[in-house]
């Protein structure tokens, strides 16, 4: 049976969102960063309505889990775990980059290539994948890369080097040495996010609401209270003062 998927991803500047029943899908790119907070949930809603569907009619909720954008990232999660505890829905957790891959791949790249994209502060997220009949292997997981020093290292083992993603264009004097195919304008569209949703159902990947957590790779950016405190008070203790 053909599953009835709804998949989303706010970890760029655009909410990509998807819905697939049967061989019928609706996708929907719309205006993210800041905006996908407020604006995620109707547009999911929205989507559901238009397919005629409700929450607890569909098999599972796709979700990009990152790397990409902080808030952006944790927004997705958020939203899934809501969706899909009020449903009692599993979720499947998606690989951001990977989706970017396979829109790379729709677009004519080969079945082996780097996804780098901007993780601001002159940094790119990047993985290295392949695609197989079983679907994408990962042979570099996403990590955190100075631009300049991953398209060195790209240019002495792939030639001509397969790159997606918008860091090409972010970071464009890094990688204006390397002789590479390219697709800056890859993403994680909604049509590559229902592929490897699809994918993901068919391998039993399904977990839990409570799975629905972000894939950070760098070092946080944010604090809770508890570890603001924690940090104070282990600060007091080094230097004396009373916490």
């Amino acid at each position: 049976m053909t599953p009835r998927l709804l998949v989303l991803d706010t970890a760029t500047e655009t909410l990509h969102i998807g819905l697939c029943r049967g061989e019928q899908s609706w996708v929907r790119a719309l205006p993210g960063g800041a905006l996908a907070s407020a604006s995620l949930l109707p547009a999911l809603m929205a989507l559901l309505a238009e397919a005629g569907l409700g929450l607890r009619e569909l098999d599972a909720i796709g979700c990009g889990r990152g790397p990409g954008a902080f808030t952006g990232v944790r927004a997705a999660c958020a939203v899934t775990q809501g969706l899909a505890f009020g449903a009692d829905r599993p979720v499947l957790m998606l690989d951001t980059l990977m989706a970017v891959a396979e829109d790379a791949h729709r677009q004519g790249a080969a079945d082996e290539l780097w996804v780098a994209v901007d993780a601001r502060m002159g940094e790119a997220y990047a993985a290295r994948y392949r695609r197989t009949a079983a679907g994408w292997a990962v042979l570099e997981a996403p990590a955190l890369h100075a631009p300049a020093a991953l398209a060195a290292r790209i240019a002495g083992e792939m030639s001509p080097a397969q790159v997606a993603g918008n860091s090409l264009n972010a970071h464009a004097q890094a990688w204006s040495g390397l002789r590479a195919a390219g697709w800056p304008d890859s993403a994680p569209r909604a049509t590559a996010l229902l592929t490897l949703a699809r994918a993901a159902w068919a391998r039993g990947e399904q977990v839990d609401a409570a799975g629905a957590l972000p894939l950070y790779v760098r070092d946080q950016v944010a604090q809770t209270t508890a570890e603001r405190t924690a940090q104070r008070a282990a600060q007091a203790a080094g230097s004396g003062v009373p916490s």
